[in-house]
């Protein structure tokens, strides 16, 4: 067989697949010019579908099993497509800190919020290029999203209340195990009572979207081993009434961040699980499907470059923050406001050429960090510990004089609640950093989080290049942009990804099924 002949086999085949009518393709096949008449051609018959159901759901992190409950709650059918081996992606790795408004722990604990408070946080941090509405919606069913998370999950939050570096207040509610693995183990749990589990090693490919260009079904890689792309076996899965994106972001992928931002070559490392590529949302971008602010990639100001990772460091620099300085070790001085956003610190350490540190006293260790934390970053040396500042001072190589100055400059500061130098938060129940011994680590940027994506609109349809909603497709977390405009504040995504996750769920499980 000649390789025209394969070649138009294969086109024949992908044509058909696609749901476009192919009669009288031969003449686009290399016929003769003078050729009359050709032969009327068989119908052909539509896709081959393996499975089929109400709605396929790509992705297992916060947004996309929070959207599978939705389908299963309101009636439908769900489908739910995971590519590695375990379930829960970056959602699973992360430090389970979701930030709400107006919430009873909140008031418990005497702190004043309101939306409006949380949306003004949210517009300042990302430059005033969010999406008003999309962050207002957020903001909006925050308290809402965490009672359900309390009440349908049955999770347990902790009674400590975290600060994240840009918010004006204390707003972040932390799961009872210090993780976003406390989400997803109660969501699976959730699904498993339902008799539904995640489909793993299950790669998706491609859409199928019909003559209407609505989307339709979807092709995976049944069996696919992460890694080995020659993995798995090719099927298509049905989806009667919608498919959801929730496949999360690219920052793994090095080409395709370099890309939006050349800045970010493969010197720096990602906090991200290593299946957090793109596909799924270049794919979307193939149907037609609007981009947002992908140039804007943010970077974990508070991780080290001694653990792979997201690793422990983050749950102890974040912590601290308004409890301990950050020290650039050439001069011995602090260099950034400690309480601002990741972008603000994370291009202030990255100015420095070097990782710079945090210093803590046993004070500030105990009252901030979980036993577990710290129990793991020193067992794999992320974290030191030192009895003396003058020791710290000859570990990292940092001018005596002018950083135990500057230490004492910092407690001048604390005593009397305002940063004179960098206006960093001074946090309630801070003191003096002077009570030994000392636990240091050092910090370096890592990627973390892409907040472009595709353009959605309230009610999570993916639009199209001509602003409108693409039949059949929706997406909700980290896959979607717009919302965290160029910064995203600490502990909004898994807000977004549940907020969103849930809409998504609801309004695919009502659409009109195509057939």
């Amino acid at each position: 067989m000649t390789q025209k002949a394969v070649d138009r086999r294969q086109f024949l085949k992908t044509m058909a697949l696609a749901g476009v009518s192919i009669a009288g393709m031969g003449t686009l096949a290399g016929c003769s010019a003078g050729a009359t008449n050709p032969a009327p051609q068989p119908a052909q018959a539509g896709p081959e579908w393996k499975e089929e159901t109400d709605v396929v759901v790509i992705g297992s992190g916060f947004a996309g099993l929070a959207a599978a409950l939705e389908v299963l709650e309101a009636g439908s059918q769900v489908i739910i497509l995971e590519k590695m081996p375990v379930s829960g992606g970056n959602s699973a790795i992360n430090g389970g800190d979701m930030c709400c408004a107006n919430t009873k722990m909140q008031k418990a604990a005497g702190v004043e919020d309101s939306v409006e408070l949380m949306v003004a946080d949210m517009l300042k941090a990302g430059g005033n290029i969010n999406h008003v509405d999309k962050a207002t919606l957020v903001a909006e069913k925050s308290n809402e999203a965490l009672e359900w998370c309390q009440n349908y999950l049955g999770m347990k939050f902790r009674e400590k209340l975290n600060y994240h570096g840009g918010h004006s207040v204390l707003r972040a509610h932390q799961s009872e195990e210090a993780s976003g693995s406390g989400y997803i183990k109660a969501m699976l749990a959730k699904l498993e009572g339902k008799g539904i589990s995640v489909s793993n090693n299950r790669k998706f490919v491609r859409f199928i979207e019909n003559d209407e260009k609505r989307i339709i079904g979807v092709e995976v890689l049944d069996g696919y081993k992460y890694g080995n792309e020659s993995s798995g076996t090719p099927l298509l899965i049905k989806a009667r009434k919608a498919v959801i994106i929730a496949s999360g972001g690219f920052s793994q992928d090095i080409r395709m961040r370099t890309i939006h931002d050349p800045r970010i070559t493969d010197k720096f490392s990602s906090t991200n699980h290593l299946g957090a590529t793109g596909e799924a949302l270049r794919e979307a971008l193939k149907h037609e499907a609007m981009d947002v602010h992908m140039d804007w990639i943010q970077l974990g100001p508070w991780t080290s470059p001694d653990e792979k990772g997201f690793g422990y460091v983050p749950q102890f620099v974040e912590r601290l923050v308004g409890f301990a300085p950050m020290i650039d070790i050439k001069t011995g001085k602090r260099f950034i406001m400690e309480s601002g956003n990741r972008k603000v610190r994370a291009d202030a350490i990255i100015a420095l050429g070097e990782p710079g540190i945090h210093v803590a006293d046993e004070y500030a260790v105990k009252l901030q960090i979980l036993p577990q934390i710290l129990e793991g970053a020193m067992g794999n040396g992320s974290i030191k510990k030192y009895d003396t500042l003058e020791e710290v001072a000859k570990a990292y190589n940092v001018p005596v004089e002018p950083f135990l100055a500057e230490i004492k400059r910092w407690n001048s500061f604390v005593l009397k609640g305002k940063d004179d130098d960098f206006n960093c938060m001074i946090m309630e129940g801070a003191k003096p950093t002077e009570q030994g011994p000392f636990y240091v680590t050092r910090m370096w940027p890592k990627v973390h989080h892409t907040m472009g994506g595709l353009m959605t609109n309230l009610h999570t349809q993916v639009i199209n290049q001509d602003f409108e909603p693409i039949k059949g497709l929706y997406a909700a977390g980290e896959v979607t942009g717009g919302i965290h405009g160029a910064v995203r504040l600490g502990g909004v995504a898994c807000t977004d990804c549940i907020v969103n996750g849930r809409i998504s769920g609801q309004e695919a499980a009502k659409a009109e099924a195509w057939g």
